[in-house]
């Protein structure tokens, strides 16, 4: 006996067709026209307001600001991106093993991971200044902020990676009599791997941040010091083209990380 669907009700492969995300490709297209859509409506809205630079300066102004600025521009960037990277590179070094320690040590658990979670609400931008005042005005308090930025989305996501592995895949390794040391490499930070590059994408956007933040209390170089120099002296086209470069440099570094988990962790779940 066979039954038949109603009329209207569509089939699987019609669900699916019509519940399905749209493609990638797809997706970037609309994004870049809406993008450009946006841009001109800006470039329009700035002509015909007829609006001063100095107060919103018109798309094709902050481009002619980023070429005959270029080269500052680029000195700048290199200086806020080694920042980003150095503070980046440190919060990881330092967060993945303390979160190890944290998963397999019970009294770290109950005394320094709930510090580390009140501290987490700490706002940085008032820590800055004292960097500031203990180390001076090089690099190393940017970095310093940066590190604290990224530190802890990277943390808490390799506690909660490191322990959210599923209860009947522990308890078979278990029966097969693996050591700690082998569970953990064969399961634990395996499974946690995803969860770990999720924080990692949001650190590394923070950082970006941090520096900034950074280089607004004391610096001599930078995106955030040239944004500031730029404010004072009323050149608003040149803040807006530095602007234009922390996002160009987000936007690079959350695809690297990205590009570097489709490469590590291949088994993760693309959405």
């Amino acid at each position: 006996m066979t039954i038949e669907l109603p009329a209207g009700i569509a089939d699987d492969e019609e669900v699916e067709e019509l519940t399905s995300s749209p493609s990638p490709a797809r997706t970037y297209l609309t994004a870049t026209l809406t993008l450009m859509a946006l841009i001109g409506a800006w470039e329009i809205c700035a002509r015909w307001a007829n609006l001063p630079a100095w107060l919103l300066p018109s798309p094709s102004a902050i481009a002619d600001a980023v070429a005959d600025w270029r080269w500052e521009l680029l000195q700048h960037f290199l200086v806020t991106f080694s920042e980003t990277l150095l503070g980046f590179g440190l919060a990881i070094v330092v967060s993945i093993p303390l979160a190890v320690a944290i998963v397999y040590s019970p009294i770290l658990q109950m005394t320094i991971y709930p510090i580390l979670l009140a501290l987490q609400s700490m706002p940085k931008v008032a820590i800055a200044p004292l960097f500031a005042l203990w180390i001076g005005f090089g690099m190393m308090p940017k970095i310093l902020v940066v590190f604290l930025v990224s530190f802890f989305p990277i943390i808490v996501a390799t506690e909660r990676g490191l322990t959210s592995v599923p209860p009947p895949l522990m308890e078979l390794i278990r029966s097969l009599s693996a050591s700690p040391l082998q569970t953990f490499i064969k399961i634990r930070f395996p499974t946690a791997m995803p969860q770990i590059f999720t924080g990692f994408k949001i650190a590394i956007t923070l950082s970006v941040i941090g520096a900034v933040i950074g280089e607004f209390v004391g610096a001599q170089s930078g995106l955030g010091y040239l944004i500031l120099l730029a404010s004072s002296q009323s050149r608003t086209p040149l803040a807006f083209g530095a602007l234009l470069c922390l996002t160009v440099m987000s936007i690079l570094l959350y695809y690297a990380v990205e590009l570097i988990e489709r490469l590590v962790v291949p088994w993760a779940k693309k959405t």
